[in-house]
């Protein structure tokens, strides 16, 4: 947990690797993840790199398995996860699986397009058949003979009138959204000189593609004319229909019928066998498909990593430079030395200076991740800077409590989160796809958390669905006041809720035990009390968290080496902002504890005093908390004034007072310290840091960066401007603890008084009252999970991250860093 409150120490790592063992090297590396790669070649082009020909062979493989992959998931197959670890494979084996998975997706091609090609084939056997079977000839022989009988033969006796006519036909099948504009087609072009029946199959076949079941439209054209039947023939083209022949005599067509029958049989046996070799050859992909995979995206990532190298003068090793924590150096050693024993030559790893700010290091854990992910939403911290994530873990959920405090809803989120933590190793929540889901999920320990802390908020406020509960004897006694104030039993039954009173003898017993008595919630001036304790306690909560922010702001000055900031920047913020709005909590505070219930009504506004603090002024009518009050108040005012120009001239006065020297002397005197810095190997990379506000005026480095004073001033005049008017926005900001606790507490009144309230008061009969109150529970339940839990959970959520961005960490935190991203295997066995 040492690494959590500042990140780890980062090293500029220059690794050589001997050509034979670079690829075992990098692919151990790969599996431990403790390196960051940096690119040697950016100036190469990606197609000019040394590995480009196995970069590509291995992205030609993962095209080959999208397309098994494809094929198994059209099978309705599930592809297994690999077993176990996986290791990169040797470079070697990359031809072996190439000529594998190539034999095995050309057999698939194969068989697949055999099976398309008999699915085509019996499909139309089938469609062939089903023109044959439905039986449009009786239905153009009555068209014929004006409803004489259906046995009546379609050709005329010899010697009519049309004698010389042959009647021809054509018939097929369409689909059915086309039949309706075929029909009208053929109507119009052949100007009515035929005969059309069009029926729709009763039993859908199967589409010999996506193996669906369709409809199909069987249609039989009767014609005369050779000309007639070319526009047939072009039209039904054109519409894409199946047209088969049909013969004129029934017993003809009944003999085709049965050949088509059996020869569909036939085809059946012939596509069952085909289909039967398909899933064997499945069921080989299924063994190679996962473990290929993952060995050919290794083996990607290593070239990808090599291609990063350089290649030294005598073309012996691969020379390429890393990020490393310096915690993992012996095991980065260790393992570079086990991996290059076998070729006989070690690959060498040591340390180098470097200019740069190294990345950002901080370890999680599944508690800490969502936490440190608040954070790093921000802005990822520089090098080593104090790190908030360890002080979010209290701070965030307890302001997200203090405007969500309800024991009832915070022991609901606090079993939603606990049943999500409980659950957190079993494959099924963890594969779950579910965005939202996800959401929940990642942030378990964060729900659990605001859960916990906002049921000790609820019972500091004492309420659970709005409704106080009596845990200890109440402090008050009503029957006081009643017996002093001589209510009678008519102003009892108008005023349902009662004004408390503690200046009447014998009504204030003593303070509750812990949180807000419950004789409260039945008062009148319960809405005034809370209000005042909660706009009061909201500031106070403000000042604190803004100026533990300012004194986490010293760790980065000493820890960067930067001692004029502890006199001339923290010193004056702290005493800006207590001597103005600390001394704001001083009195409240000490109203608290001076201001009896008894001289409450006389007693001093405190709002008044605060302005009248900035005024120089006095009130006549407000009268002091203490004796010389004015003068304490003038002299903070003048005090805070006062730090003023010393936060804004002091740090840019400093820097340029340390740049005077001759640029000779600085040469010469920039010489040494470069000579010193190449010597000095551990504090080379580590220290010389400066601050953001240093970095903005160009100074990478205080002791070797030209200084701009112009700049320097103008950044050092936006942080004083920001700083001072921030103290005033950001105390106000905190104002939003109070509403949005009040606006939670009334919407939570409202909801039982407009649901429960009116459920529970509908009948007294037990059984009448049971069956009333299931619906209006659900309702009330529904109601309480969306608005209270989810909506207003997630209002105060926001809020809370606001007040963490804005008002505490930007007191003390940059977030200008960048992530150390190691290179590691880890996402790939996932």
């Amino acid at each position: 947990m040492g690494s959590m409150f500042r990140s780890e120490e980062v090293a500029l790592v220059q690794l050589f690797l001997p050509t034979a063992a670079a690829y075992t090297c990098v692919s151990r590396l790969g599996e431990l993840g403790l390196v960051e790669f940096r690119d040697l070649n950016a100036s190469v082009s990606a197609f000019q790199r040394r590995f480009v020909v196995d970069v590509r062979r291995c992205e030609e493989l993962e095209k080959t398995f999208t397309f098994l992959q494809e094929e198994v998931q059209r099978a309705g197959l599930v592809l297994p996860p690999p077993e176990g670890r996986l290791p990169a494979p040797p470079p070697r084996d990359l031809l072996r699986i190439q000529e594998e998975t190539e034999r095995l997706a050309q057999e698939l091609r194969d068989v697949r397009g055999n099976q398309q090609a008999l699915r085509a084939q019996l499909h139309q056997l089938q469609l062939h058949a089903a023109v044959l079977g439905q039986g449009h000839g009786p239905q153009l022989a009555a068209a014929h003979t004006d409803g004489t009988s259906e046995r009546m033969p379609l050709l005329q006796a010899p010697g009519g009138p049309h004698q010389d006519l042959r009647v021809n036909f054509v018939a097929g099948a369409v689909e059915p959204h086309k039949a309706p504009a075929l029909e009208r087609l053929l109507w119009r072009a052949c100007r009515g000189f035929l005969i059309a029946s069009f029926r729709e199959l009763e039993q859908p076949l199967e589409h010999p593609v996506t193996g669906e079941p369709a409809t199909w439209m069987t249609f039989l054209i009767s014609y005369w004319g050779e000309q007639i039947g070319q526009k047939i023939r072009k039209i039904t083209d054109c519409f894409h229909c199946h047209v088969f022949p049909f013969l004129e005599q029934e017993e003809a067509r009944r003999g085709a019928l049965r050949q088509l029958q059996q020869q569909s049989q036939e085809l059946q046996e012939v596509l069952g066998e085909t289909e039967r070799f398909l899933s064997q050859v499945l069921g080989r992909v299924l063994q190679l498909l996962p473990p290929g995979q993952v060995q050919v995206h290794k083996m990607k990532a290593v070239y990808m990593a090599l291609n990063q190298c350089s290649v030294s003068t005598t073309h012996k090793c691969l020379i390429a430079e890393a990020w490393c924590s310096v915690r993992d150096l012996p095991a980065l050693q260790e393992a570079l030395r086990d991996s290059s024993t076998e070729e006989g030559v070690s690959a060498v790893a040591h340390r180098i200076p470097c200019r740069d700010m190294p990345p950002t290091l901080i370890r999680t854990n599944r508690f800490t991740a969502s936490f440190q992910g608040i954070v790093d939403a921000y802005g990822v911290g520089r090098y080593q800077e104090v790190n908030p994530a360890p002080y979010t873990i209290i701070t965030f959920p307890f302001l997200f409590a203090v405007m969500f405090g309800d024991v009832g809803h915070g022991l609901l989120m606090f079993l939603f989160a606990l049943a999500m933590v409980l659950a957190e190793n079993r494959p099924a929540v963890k594969a779950a796809q579910n965005e939202i889901w996800q959401t929940f999920f990642r942030g378990r320990y964060l729900l659990l958390l605001m859960g916990l802390f906002s049921i000790y908020t609820g019972f500091i406020y004492n309420e659970c669905f709005s409704r106080a509960t009596s845990i200890f004897p109440s402090g008050w006694s009503v029957a006081a006041m009643a017996n002093q104030s001589g209510w009678s039993d008519a102003f009892l039954a108008q005023h349902a809720m009662l004004t408390l009173d503690p200046n009447v003898t014998g009504v204030f017993l003593g303070p509750y035990p812990f949180g807000i008595d419950p004789v409260w919630s039945l008062a009148a001036n319960h809405l005034s009390f809370l209000n005042s304790f909660k706009m009061k306690m909201s500031v106070i909560l403000g000042v604190v968290h803004m100026a533990f922010g300012v004194v986490l702001g010293v760790f980065n000055h000493v820890h960067f080496g930067q001692k004029h900031r502890l006199l001339l920047e923290t010193l004056p913020e702290l005493t800006f902002l207590l001597g103005l709005f600390g001394y704001l909590v001083f009195l409240v505070i000490y109203k608290w504890l001076c201001v009896s219930a008894a001289s409450a009504a006389s007693a001093p506004s405190i709002l008044i005093h605060f302005i009248n603090m900035f005024l120089f002024s006095h009130s006549p009518t407000n009268r002091p908390l203490y004796p010389r009050q004015e003068v304490v108040q003038a002299t903070l005012v003048v005090l805070a004034l006062a730090m003023v120009p010393v936060l804004l001239l002091g740090t840019p006065l400093h820097l340029l007072r340390r740049h005077r020297p001759h640029p000779r002397r600085r040469s010469a005197g920039r010489q040494e310290e470069d000579k010193a810095g190449l010597l000095d190997l551990p504090d080379a990379s580590v220290n010389g840091w400066s601050s953001d506000e240093e970095k903005a005026g160009g100074l990478d480095d205080e002791e070797e960066a030209e200084l701009v004073p112009s700049e320097v001033l103008m950044h050092q005049a936006i942080h004083t401007i920001e700083f001072c008017l921030g103290c005033v926005s950001n105390t106000a900001s905190y104002l939003r603890l109070w509403a949005l606790s009040l606006a939670h507490a009334q919407l939570s009144e409202v909801l039982w008084a407009m649901v429960m309230s009116i459920g529970l008061g509908l009948s007294r009969e037990v059984g009448v009252a049971a069956v009333v109150l299931v619906p209006i529970f659900a309702a009330f339940a529904v109601m309480t999970v969306a608005i209270l839990l989810v909506m207003e959970g997630l209002s105060a959520f926001l809020h809370a991250l606001r007040l963490h961005w804005v008002e505490f960490q930007n007191k003390f935190y940059s977030g200008t860093g960048y992530k150390l991203s190691p290179f590691t295997f880890a996402a790939t066995d996932d």
